[in-house]
């Protein structure tokens, strides 16, 4: 399994970016907070809150080339400023 930090903080990246996973044969969980949800269905981002970066759990050994040019934009950057 391998784990990101994204930001979905529209209506249209989470639309977007469930047509882009849905490509892939693995398996995608959205975690945030208690809530675990199939992260290539559409319905369960508007039951979480989506101000905040949420983790996606990729169930594959390793990514490939495609999968990690598909999740680049999404990903969420940290700020490490105090």
């Amino acid at each position: 399994m391998i784990s990101y930090m994204i930001n979905l903080d529209s209506v249209s990246k989470v639309q977007a970016f469930v047509d882009a996973i849905s490509e892939f044969d693995y398996s995608f969980e959205i975690v945030s907070g208690r809530y675990t949800l199939n992260a290539k269905s559409i319905m369960g981002f508007f039951s979480i809150d989506l101000t905040k970066p949420i983790e996606l759990r990729v169930h594959a050994a390793t990514p490939d080339a495609a999968l990690a040019s598909i999740i680049r934009p999404y990903l969420a950057t940290i700020d490490n400023a105090s």
